[in-house]
């Protein structure tokens, strides 16, 4: 089964577009899958359900999470499916295991209070704290995945038009709108930009680290965890949670919820849907707002 693998994962590459990050998870999810296979001796024509079962099972006895155990599923139901595409099977025989039933978990996110107070802690003219304020600005402003934020060139920022390029999953371009609040943080950051560079001119990345290098995912989540100690909220908050507190507060006062998904770059209107955390009494006044017969 590695050498079917290995052309599916080439399949994800250069025809369905993958990010690296993709293909890293499918190669790892499948790998376990075939070894666990090959110790009962079988081959892809010889998978059925009910070792793609006894796999979901171990894994299971292996308390690991049902929102991993069902991301392996969904790599599995993938491979066969691109299996029979290819003829090599007739039918996917994970078609009809059954997905792990997930935990309904409500994602953290920030009210706008919350993130207000927030958004003013970075107050120093210092570059790195510049900086970090023009990150955690947009963040918020956009909506954007932190991987999106770490991938932005300066040529991907229009300050003029209030725009920014970025690169989604698939490597899908979209251009997001970010406001005044933002734009004035990432022009006075890009004001002191050249003394983060140092000696590297070239560098092309908006934002830099300390040696004047594209910045990564984790120093992101480092900013975000020191300044989030420095206020009053005590809860776990992540640089997702921004993208989490953009959709919610854009919803709570009257985005239209394909607009939000457009905004995000999802691709499905259900994905959009759990980033949503209207309460009862906004759920109301939109309806007596919006109802005919309200």
């Amino acid at each position: 089964m590695r050498r079917e693998l290995s052309e599916f994962l080439a399949y994800l590459r250069y025809e369905r577009n993958a990010s690296v990050h993709t293909i890293s998870g499918y190669r790892s999810d499948l790998g376990q899958f075939i070894d666990y296979i090959g110790e009962g001796g079988g081959s892809l024509r010889k998978v059925d359900n009910v070792q793609i079962r006894g796999f979901m099972a171990q894994l299971h006895e292996r308390k690991l999470k049902k929102s991993s155990s069902a991301r392996k599923l969904a790599a599995i139901r993938s491979f066969f499916q691109f299996a029979v595409k290819k003829k090599w099977i007739a039918e996917n025989p994970a078609r009809v295991v059954a997905t792990p039933k997930q935990e309904k978990r409500v994602p953290s996110f920030l009210s706008e209070e919350e993130m207000a107070g927030f958004l003013e802690v970075p107050p120093s003219e210092k570059p790195l704290d510049l900086r970090d304020r023009a990150i955690l600005e947009l963040l918020y402003a956009s909506g954007i995945r932190v991987s999106e934020l770490v991938g932005i060139d300066l040529e991907d920022a229009n300050l003029r038009e209030r725009l920014i390029r970025v690169r989604g999953k698939g490597k899908k371009e979209r251009l997001v709108p970010f406001g005044r609040m933002a734009g004035e943080s990432l022009t006075a950051y890009l004001r002191v930009r050249p003394d983060l560079v140092q000696d590297r001119i070239g560098e092309k990345a908006l934002f830099l680290n300390y040696q004047g290098r594209r910045i990564s995912s984790r120093s992101v989540e480092r900013i975000v965890d020191k300044y989030i100690r420095l206020t009053a909220v005590k809860r776990k908050i992540s640089p997702h949670s921004f993208r989490h507190s953009f959709a919610s507060h854009l919803l709570s006062r009257g985005a239209d919820l394909r607009v939000i998904q457009e905004l995000l770059g999802h691709e499905s209107l259900a994905t959009t849907q759990k980033y949503t955390h209207l309460n009862l009494g906004q759920l109301m006044d939109v309806y007596r707002k919006s109802h005919p017969r309200s």
